[in-house]
């Protein structure tokens, strides 16, 4: 077994060909190597290794054929990898002892492994030398097939052979900076499977995380990490197709990525954490006009343009808020297009794996205590203050429509760490509660939200439609109030549920 430390890289393909000729900033470039890579990626028809979290691979460099299993759990920075030569192209799984494939290794899975994607690259590979650290450089030109479909491939990647994190990032900055260098944390697996089911730019969701009642907060915290900023970042492109599912979910894993932060908070030090959330927040509210403009539109608008009471101002209100949207999605898009999103990328993935992130005193608890005390701590602190919802201002309902989003993600996150069946009826319990509460104090949020976008919008109406537009705006918030009371009972009633944990 092998574990990689590397950092994987899309980018222009005019700029792969100045790396490939060694002109590598930040480093000295030895002697370049090539060659052609054929590799072909197995699965079953229904995908059980992929949802086991492995991949495996059939790779042939010349006459030489290299079988690998990876554990394909999210954007982990140290990955397992298990290689054995093969005598040809058909994956031998007598090789898989001792590797995570070998308890699911059986004839009846040898038989139905199919191939399912595979990609031809051509390999330039360069060794640097940078700062005290070995990196190797492998930039790849070619293409990945599933079946009638493909997609280029133009990347690079940087892997430490010996010495330090600290110099890898560093020249992954400098790279970033001279190549617009974006940092991906999907495997080709990832784009492979995503092609063969007909999508080119998915969107991606939520990873499902493992952990262990023994391990250390700090390696949990970098587990939850890792996985959330897989999340968001694995939905750049979709944001770029101007996909409202993407910007939705790139806006999920942004806040759970910041509610991991926030919860893990005793265990981290305060090196580099500002600067990080500072740059999160940032990006979370370039997207924001995008995500609640689609909202405001598909639920409020476009109804109303088809009431025959509403008539032209209907179709006012449906042109102006489409118009509005249409320039959200492409903020959104420069947003995810900027050199300071490609940074934040890095530096996200950069403190994650940092020593200094971590508190040393406080790090080597066991994350099995941890989240116990943990949900005990907010649970109890959501209950009492829920007891005053209805006595609340809107900043202040926010503010604990938060907490409860953090219970959340904290429950999702820490739901392997509790096999007891009561335990896990107890936790289904209390995220149902939980996002009962959540929905409808964002609903009445969105409402305050969509009141300043009509009172906006009616104030700087064009006069022909001045009148009409403000009419049927009045109208679509006139609905909205309605819903209020309805949603704060809800929402009362759901905090009293909260059961102790």
């Amino acid at each position: 077994m092998a574990v990689e430390a590397e950092l994987k890289f899309h980018v222009p393909a005019r700029h792969l060909a100045a790396l490939a000729k060694g002109r590598v900033p930040g480093g000295k470039a030895g002697t370049r190597a090539g060659s052609d890579l054929l590799s072909t990626y197995f699965d079953t028809a229904k995908c059980k290794l992929k949802r086991h979290g492995l991949t495996l691979r059939v790779r042939r460099d010349g006459h030489k054929h290299v079988q690998t299993v990876k554990s394909a759990n999210g954007a982990q920075f140290g990955r397992d990898e298990w290689e054995s030569e093969i005598q040809d192209d058909t994956p031998q799984l007598g090789k898989a002892d001792g590797t995570p494939l070998e308890p699911i290794a059986s004839k009846k899975l040898r038989r139905k492994l199919k191939p399912v994607f595979e990609t031809s690259v051509r390999r330039i590979t360069l060794p640097i030398r940078a700062g005290r650290s070995e990196i190797e450089l492998a930039i790849d030109r070619g293409r990945i097939i599933a079946g009638p479909r493909s997609s280029p491939i133009a990347e690079f990647e940087l892997e430490l052979k010996s010495g330090r994190s600290v110099d890898l990032f560093r020249m992954a900055k400098t790279l970033e900076r001279k190549s617009q260098a974006e940092l991906d944390l999907r495997s080709k697996s990832d784009r492979g499977y995503a092609l063969a089911r007909g999508e080119e730019h998915p969107v991606m969701f939520a990873d499902g995380i493992m952990l262990d009642v023994d391990m250390s907060a700090d390696d949990a915290f970098r587990i939850v990490a890792r996985a959330t900023a897989r999340h968001f970042s694995g939905n750049a492109n979709a944001v770029r197709n101007g996909d409202a599912e993407g910007i939705h979910q790139m806006r999920v894993g942004l806040r759970r990525l910041r509610a991991a932060i926030s919860l893990f908070s005793k265990v981290l030090s305060g090196a580099g954490r500002e600067k990080i959330k500072t740059e999160l927040k940032w990006l979370t509210n370039e997207l924001a006009p995008a995500r609640e403009l689609d909202v405001f539109v598909k639920d409020n608008i476009e109804p109303a343009s088809r009431d025959a009471l509403l008539s032209r101002g209907g179709k006012a209100i449906k042109k102006e808020f489409s118009e509005r949207r249409e320039r959200a999605f492409e903020r959104a898009r420069r947003a995810v297009d900027s050199e300071r999103f490609r940074a934040l990328l890095i530096d996200t993935l950069h403190w994650i794996e940092s020593d200094r992130t971590v508190a040393p005193d406080q790090g080597k608890a066991k994350i099995g205590k941890f989240a116990r005390d943990l949900l005990h701590r907010r649970i109890k602190k959501a209950r009492n203050d829920g007891r005053h919802l209805d006595q609340m201002s809107p900043p202040e309902r926010h503010k604990f429509r938060i907490r409860i989003k953090k219970i959340r993600y904290a429950l999702e996150f820490f739901d392997s760490l509790f096999a007891d069946k009561d335990e896990q009826k107890q936790l289904a319990r209390l995220s149902k509660h939980s996002k009962k509460i959540q929905d409808a104090l964002g609903s009445l949020n969105d409402f305050i939200a969509h009141r300043k976008m009509a009172i906006d919008a009616a104030l700087h109406a064009p006069r022909r439609n001045g009148r009409a537009g403000a009419f049927a705006s009045g109208v679509v918030i006139g609905r909205e109030d309605r819903a209020v009371k309805p949603l704060m009972a809800t929402a009362a009633r759901e905090v009293r549920a909260l059961e102790r944990f």
